[in-house]
C-alpha cells in the first residue's frame, strides 16, 4: 500500500483582494462597477447574481477600497444607520434571511443625506425579496442593479488554476478542464473541490492527474471523505 502523510491544515483562506480575481464576460461589467467606484450611477447599487458567481469577492474588494462598514440587514440599530450618513456601507447577501425593512429604509436615507454610498449584494433582483414596506420598495427600485452571470468556462478554469497556483501546486491544463466539465458551475464548488484534491495529493504523496481528480470529484458527488478511499 503506498505511503500517506497527513496534510497540515494550512490550506489558504478565500482570496478576496483584486489580484485574485478573475474577469471574464461573466463578471466583466460587476468588475468593471467596482474598479468606476466613486463614479457610480447611483448612491445606492445592487449587485446580483445567482450563489457560487463571486458577489462576496467583488463586495470585497470594494469594501476595502472604500473602507466600507459592513452591516447585517436582519436588525439594522440606531448606530449603524447614523454610521451610514458619515461612511460607505456594505450589505452582503441582503436576501438570504429575514429584512428589517423600516431600519433599511432609514438606512438608505441617512447615505443619501450624509452623500454616502451603499452597496447591497443578493441573489435576486429586489422585487424578488418580498419587501412590503412602499417606501423601501421605492427606494430599492431607483437603486442601480448590476447582475452577475454564472460562471462561464473561461472563469471557472481561470479560478480553478488560481487556486492550485496559490497552493503552489502546477495541474495541467487537461486537469482543469476536466474539473470545469464536471463540477457545479459556482467559485465556492471549485474552491471546495480544490482543497480537496490537493489534501489526496498530498496523502498520498502523488501529483495531481486527472483520475486523481475524477475520483475525489466522485466521492464528493456521493458525499463521502476522498481521503479515505
Amino acid at each position: 500500500m503506498p505511503s500517506r502523510q497527513l496534510p497540515f491544515d494550512l490550506a489558504p483562506g478565500e482570496a478576496l483582494s483584486r489580484d485574485d480575481l478573475v474577469v471574464t464576460p461573466a463578471n466583466a461589467r460587476a468588475a468593471a462597477l467596482i474598479e468606476n467606484w466613486p463614479s457610480w450611477p447611483a448612491p445606492v447599487v445592487i449587485l446580483a447574481g445567482p450563489a457560487g458567481s463571486g458577489k462576496s469577492h467583488l463586495a470585497a474588494i470594494w469594501r476595502e477600497e472604500a473602507d466600507a462598514a459592513e452591516i447585517a440587514c436582519d436588525g439594522i440599530e440606531a448606530a449603524a444607520i447614523e454610521q451610514a450618513g458619515l461612511r460607505p456601507i456594505l450589505i452582503d447577501n441582503v436576501d438570504s434571511g429575514p429584512i428589517d425593512e423600516n431600519g433599511l429604509f432609514h438606512l438608505i436615507n441617512a447615505a443619501r443625506a450624509g452623500g454616502q454610498p451603499m452597496l447591497l449584494t443578493a441573489r435576486r433582483f429586489p422585487g424578488a425579496w418580498g419587501v412590503k414596506l412602499p417606501d423601501l420598495l421605492s427606494r430599492l427600485k431607483a437603486a442601480a442593479t448590476v447582475e452577475i452571470d454564472e460562471p462561464d468556462d473561461m472563469l471557472l478554469a481561470g479560478v480553478i488554476t488560481k487556486l492550485f497556483a496559490d497552493r503552489q501546486v502546477d495541474v495541467e491544463p487537461h486537469v482543469v478542464q476536466f474539473l470545469v466539465r464536471r463540477i457545479e458551475r459556482s467559485l465556492s464548488s471549485a474552491i471546495r473541490v480544490v482543497d480537496a484534491i490537493d489534501r489526496a495529493a498530498l496523502e498520498r504523496k502523488t501529483r495531481i492527474t486527472r483520475p486523481l481528480a475524477a475520483e475525489v470529484v466522485t466521492a464528493l458527488e456521493a458525499g463521502e471523505n476522498p481521503a479515505e478511499n
